[in-house]
């Protein structure tokens, strides 16, 4: 096994690292307290051809693998997971899908956009009723004549906002169960559609989490994604490869804290000496070390194995379960290595903590990837 990176990730974890410490991490905390869209940010980040990394040229994509991907999410949550999430969910939740399962016609119409950064990503899946349950999708889609017509609603859902067209998942059939569920791409100005953008969150307040109102809105039938009666299972498989950037985010927010603390412990002075010549404070720092490092293996590893066109369904639960609540305790510990000046917004490790908190739920929460890794393991 090669545990270096290649000459391209490499080069592309130079670009976005520089790229983040003089574009990203100076606004972070002012992002954090206004709510203020990176928007602009987006802007340079398609300039650099950031937008569409994963995807083939021939759609405006980078031609990079997933590994690359997961470094970018990592670098930008490190300084900033508000803009590491709206990255993640463009690529994963927004673009993914129409590559996965659009038509020709479908990718040029809808993939090509993203990959150049016209606007942002975005997909539907989370409704009031169904979030862990999303089998349990409300929203309902007939066909009349040459349109479907679609009725429901949609629930924290990343980007919307910015998105000039969304794919959706509804009910096509309700006698089927799961297999009655279809996916349809909606541009959002069309009549009846409506995002609403008012959640006050615990974090990533720069990003942006709406709610979508649907009612009677029709879309062509060519809008259709994928086979009908197949929404179910193109979630699931859209879902693993988002598992990858949530296993990501954590990584970089967690990188963020563990080396704010490393800093602060070496120039703090209690009792005599620095706070990190306290064996205490050093196995703090030394597990929070070891954890960091083995979840980025274990994210490399399922983006590898993406890559590679093998089964990666438990990888990425794994890899999203470990580093999701290992980030939770590394921010913990962040601040109790800070103690009373981390509780304090100035010191920034307050922050990490209230947007990590999102990672154990976001793409299916930690006790939904207990399900999935029990039924891999033939549970």
């Amino acid at each position: 096994m090669n545990f270096e990176l290649t000459k391209e990730q490499a080069m592309i974890r130079k670009l976005i690292r520089d790229f983040t410490q003089e574009e990203v991490a100076p606004e972070a905390d002012e992002r954090d307290r206004t709510g203020m869209f990176p928007k602009e940010i987006f802007t340079k980040l398609a300039a650099l051809g950031i937008m569409g990394l994963p995807f083939p040229e021939q759609y405006g994509g980078g031609e990079a693998d997933t590994i690359s991907f997961a470094i970018v999410v990592e670098e930008l949550s490190k300084a900033c997971a508000s803009t590491g999430i709206t990255y993640s969910a463009h690529i994963s939740l927004g673009a993914a899908p129409i590559f996965l399962f659009g038509t020709e016609e479908q990718k040029e119409n809808y993939l090509i956009p993203l990959c150049t950064g016209e606007y942002l990503g975005a997909f539907g899946l989370t409704e009031p009723n169904a979030g862990s349950d999303a089998g349990g999708t409300e929203t309902q889609a007939s066909l009349n004549g040459d349109q479907w017509v679609i009725s429901g609603s949609k629930c924290f859902i990343t980007n919307a906002s910015y998105a000039k067209n969304l794919a959706i998942t509804a009910v096509t059939d309700g006698s089927k169960g799961t297999n009655g569920i279809s996916a349809f791409l909606i541009p959002t100005d069309t009549q009846g559609f409506t995002v609403i953008d008012n959640y006050e969150k615990m974090g990533l307040h720069a990003s942006n989490t709406t709610e979508l109102i649907l009612e009677n809105v029709n879309v062509p039938k060519e809008n259709l994604l994928g086979v009908e009666g197949n929404g179910y299972k193109q979630f699931l498989a859209t879902l693993d490869g988002g598992r990858i950037g949530i296993g990501a985010m954590a990584v970089g927010i967690a990188q963020g804290a563990y080396e704010k603390s490393l800093q602060y412990a070496k120039e703090r002075k209690q009792f005599g000496k620095s706070l990190s010549a306290f064996q205490a404070i050093q196995f703090k720092l030394a597990d929070m070390a070891m954890n960091i490092e083995l979840a980025r293996n274990m994210v490399y590893k399922a983006a590898w194995l993406k890559d590679q066109g093998r089964v990666f369904k438990k990888e990425a639960a794994f890899a999203k379960l470990f580093a999701s609540e290992m980030c939770m305790k590394v921010c913990d510990q962040a601040i109790q290595i800070h103690g009373g000046y981390g509780y304090m917004k100035e010191y920034q490790v307050e922050r990490f903590f209230r947007d990590a908190k999102l990672l154990e739920i976001g793409e299916g929460t930690s006790e939904v990837q207990r399900m999935v890794i029990a039924r891999q393991i033939g549970c």
